[in-house]
Parts: structure tokens; C-alpha cells; sequence
């Protein structure tokens, strides 16, 4: 996928949460329902965020210039932090309207039928454009778009959870299942943005590439091994989508500029077969006459890489 479908992607979201919020609000004031209500404040948050993504993947997709020589990856980490603290806003002040509704005693639901339809429609509208955002997302490794199909995928669920407590409330006549339902809904919205904001903080802090990720690039390191005396100083980090991997390949003295850089052509390479989106630095070292992984029998210490 290019970064046009990521671009799309991101537009659909903004169209579908706004239409949401204005329904979910519309209905939830005609109705009374501090549940609908919850959901309209979350799918108003969940435009915010979702204009905020639809602005960082247009930026993150820029090329790398004189004043970002690494790209504009890092935009859909700040922005996946940004999303994270507007959900935990929202959850706030659920929570605060919820309690209210619970401790004033005072809790009366007009036409519950309505805003159970109202909820069903957004679950099913959000259950879809979550699912497209998230396989977008998977495609292009986009961290902007996964947070705003995490934000849809906990409306998907906050919604049956509203609907549920509505059509109880039709059933039973017990309207404290409303703020209650509303509680479950705030629950749900403060997990999302906790696990929202640690994956958002690990990039931005640059932590190595996860272990499996790893894994594949010492795969394709083996399997070029017969061409190297050894590696060292592997680094890796992840800015927005792009992987950035560096390291040290010690080949033997004898082999010629040309040489070590075919050599490190070949291993980049070979990593960038295996994962998308790398940026691959390796740094050629010649062996030492005596250095400590010398081996009598060592098959690269004295011949090229290329014989």
C-alpha cells in the first residue's frame, strides 16, 4: 500500500467520526441518556484524534530534508501520544458525569429504545472503518492509523456496552444501569489510551526493535556469515514507520574498499528483503593481526569475502 491508502484511510475515519458525533450527541440530548451522551464526548475526542492522524500521516510521509535527516517518522509517535492523553481526557469526564447521575440520585431516561438504535448504527459503522484503518495500517506499519483503529475498535465495544445497558433499561425500567453502563464505557477508554500511550512512548524513546524483528535481522546476518569474521554494535530503533539498523562488520584485512562495500550492499540488502521500511548502515572494520575472536582455522581472516 502507498501512502496515498494511508491518506484515504485517515479521511474516512475524520468523515465516519463526525457523522457519529453528531448523531450520538442529537440523540443523546433528546433522550437524556448520560450513556449516549458518554459516547458522543468519546466520538467527538475520537474526531480530534482522528484529524490529528489524518495531519500526521500526510506529514510523516514526507522525505527526510535538511532539518529532519531522518524523516518525519517521529510526527505518528507524538501524535499516538497526543490521541492517548485526548482518550484519558475523555474517560475524565465520563467518569465525573456518570457519578454525578449516580450520587444526585436523579436518573431519567426518555425513549432508551432511540439511543439503543443509535448505539447498534455506531457499532456497526465503527466495527468496519476499524477494521479497514487496522489493515491499513498493518500494511504500511503506520502508527498513527493503528491508534485511530485501537480509538474505533473500543468504540465498537463501548457502543454494545451502551446498547446493552439501554435495552436493559427498556426491559427492566431500571435507569441507573445507565450511568452504570457509562463506568464500563470510561474502563474500557482508559485501558485503550494506557496501552495507546506505552507503545507511543517506546518509539519515541527509541527502544530496540522488538526481539522477533531482531531475530530476522540476525537470520539474514547468517546467512551472509561465510562473507564477515564477525558483527558487533548492532542498533536498531524505530522512527514512525521506518526501522533504522546499524552495525559493525569486521571482514578481513585483505579486502579491498570495493569489496566491504558490495559486502555491506549485500547484507543491507538482504535485511531489507526480510522487513519493510529499514534504513541499513553497516560500518566495515578490518580484523586485528591478533584480535580477540581469532581463530587458527578462521575462514575469512585472510581471504575475500568475494573468492
Amino acid at each position: 500500500m502507498t501512502q496515498k491508502d494511508k491518506t484515504r484511510a485517515a479521511t474516512l475515519s475524520v468523515l465516519s467520526n463526525t457523522a457519529l458525533t453528531v448523531l450520538k450527541l442529537v440523540v443523546g440530548i433528546m433522550t437524556q441518556s448520560v450513556g449516549v451522551i458518554a459516547e458522543a464526548v468519546h466520538s467527538g475526542l475520537d474526531l480530534l484524534a482522528a484529524v490529528i492522524a489524518w495531519f500526521s500521516v500526510r506529514a510523516s510521509g514526507k522525505p527526510a530534508d535538511d532539518r529532519h535527516r531522518y524523516g518525519h517518522g517521529q510526527i505518528e509517535s507524538v501524535s499516538g501520544v497526543v490521541e492517548a492523553l485526548l482518550i484519558f481526557a475523555a474517560a475524565g469526564c465520563i467518569i465525573f458525569e456518570a457519578l454525578e447521575k449516580l450520587w444526585s440520585d436523579h436518573v431519567e431516561i426518555e425513549t432508551p429504545g432511540l439511543g439503543a438504535a443509535v448505539m447498534a448504527v455506531s457499532a456497526i459503522v465503527n466495527y468496519f472503518v476499524s477494521r479497514h484503518l487496522y489493515d491499513v495500517a498493518e500494511a504500511t506499519d503506520s502508527l498513527a492509523l493503528k491508534a485511530d483503529a485501537l480509538h474505533l475498535r473500543t468504540d465498537v465495544f463501548t457502543s454494545v456496552g451502551v446498547f446493552a445497558g439501554l435495552v436493559a433499561i427498556e426491559i427492566t425500567g431500571m435507569n441507573i444501569l445507565d450511568p452504570l453502563a457509562a463506568l464500563l464505557v470510561a474502563v474500557l477508554i482508559l485501558k485503550a489510551a494506557y496501552d495507546l500511550v506505552g507503545n507511543a512512548v517506546l518509539n519515541i524513546l527509541e527502544v530496540r526493535l522488538p526481539d522477533h524483528e531482531e531475530e530476522i535481522i540476525m537470520a539474514a546476518l547468517d546467512e551472509n556469515s561465510n562473507r564477515f569474521v564477525e558483527f558487533h554494535k548492532l542498533r536498531t530503533r524505530k522512527s514512525g514507520s521506518t526501522r533504522h539498523i546499524d552495525m559493525h562488520l569486521v571482514v578481513s584485512r585483505m579486502t579491498s574498499v570495493e569489496e566491504g562495500h558490495r559486502l555491506s550492499h549485500l547484507v543491507a540488502g538482504s535485511i531489507r528483503e526480510r522487513l519493510p521500511n529499514c534504513e541499513v548502515l553497516v560500518h566495515i572494520e578490518p580484523c586485528g593481526s591478533r584480535c580477540e575472536e581469532c581463530r587458527a582455522d578462521c575462514p575469512t581472516a585472510s581471504v575475500s569475502p568475494w573468492r
